[in-house]
């Protein structure tokens, strides 16, 4: 068995999709939004014809293969971003000592966790919409990368190091991601 000719993948674009290609940098407009990524730093090819992206690269080793897979993978949730958008959420969960969460500019306050005098800050990344519902966290956004940022942001914000985790599993959880719960 010898090397596959070529690694290609196609993308459909959507009608309510506009798509520039400038080089490898590639910008992708939709109802929600605008999106811009720049790929320069891969080796693949990405050239645009008749309502599809094409990602390709001649004469791959696995490597070239995964790089190929990765590139289409970032356009179709660019493209999912500009029409759909993301949504996480995430629960607020405490059983010892009740704590508060509010958004403040970039930035997501914590306070009153573990009975900690001084609050605990997570920033929120890129162009992310934070909000507080009750005991939820709703992260929305266009750019999936962003919006995951945010949410392991404030995951890490409330990380609990030298106790029982069993004990303490206060914190601030993601249940949800897009409609598609992850419990």
């Amino acid at each position: 068995m010898g090397k596959t000719p070529i690694a290609r993948e196609e993308i459909e674009i959507p009608e309510n999709v506009e798509v520039t290609l400038n080089g490898k940098v590639v910008t992708i407009r939709g109802p929600k939004g605008e999106i811009t990524k720049d790929f320069s730093h891969t080796i693949v090819n990405i050239k645009s014809s008749d309502n599809k992206i094409i990602v390709e690269y001649i004469f791959p080793k696995k490597r070239e293969k995964a790089q190929v897979g990765t590139v289409a993978a970032h356009i179709r949730n660019m493209i999912k971003g500009v029409t759909e958008g993301f949504v996480y959420k995430m629960k607020i969960v405490y059983s010892h000592f009740p704590f508060t969460v509010r958004v403040e500019g970039k930035n997501i306050i914590i306070e009153n966790f573990l009975g900690e005098r001084a609050p605990r800050v997570a920033k929120i990344f890129g162009n992310a919409r934070v909000s507080v519902k009750g005991d939820d966290v709703i992260i929305e956004g266009i750019d999936i990368e962003e919006v995951g940022q945010t949410a392991a942001n404030i995951r890490r914000a409330t990380r609990i190091k030298d106790k029982d985790p069993r004990v303490f599993m206060d914190g601030i959880y993601l249940y949800e991601k897009g409609g598609k719960r992850i419990v």
